[in-house]
């Protein structure tokens, strides 16, 4: 989870500088963001169950982007600040949710690996 964060803080940090188009690091980024919900998820939860995971993950990321249709004063001051860009970001859009789904159905395919691996390990 530390490496998606790390990837994902690099690529919208780096990313322009390296050259990369905006739409690598605008979506690699909410890529990575969707990755890391479904990881902090099995971290908190300690669950193997991944398609449980997975819902989990799909509803935190869709209520954090529908989340961005609701203002208020104090939470759009906390979206100009940088955590409250990396947190919740700042304008809604439906291309974030299917990059969000693209990152958690990612980072499920990679447990889902890891836990097949171990298991065949164990026999």
């Amino acid at each position: 989870m530390l490496a998606v964060i790390c990837a994902g803080l690099a690529l919208r940090r780096f990313g322009y500088d390296l050259g990369l188009p905006f739409v690598t690091v605008k979506y690699g980024g909410s890529i990575l963001w969707g990755a890391m919900v479904f990881l902090l998820l099995a971290l908190l939860t300690g669950s193997a169950r991944i398609l449980r995971l997975v819902a989990g993950a799909v509803v935190i990321a869709a209520l954090v982007e529908f989340s961005r249709l609701y203002h208020t004063p104090e939470l759009d001051a906390f979206r100009l600040t940088t955590a409250g860009k990396l947190l919740l970001g700042r304008v809604f859009s439906f291309w974030n949710l299917l990059a969000y789904a693209i990152g958690i159905g990612l980072a499920a395919a990679l447990e889902w690996r890891l836990v097949i691996r171990e298991r065949g390990s164990a026999v």
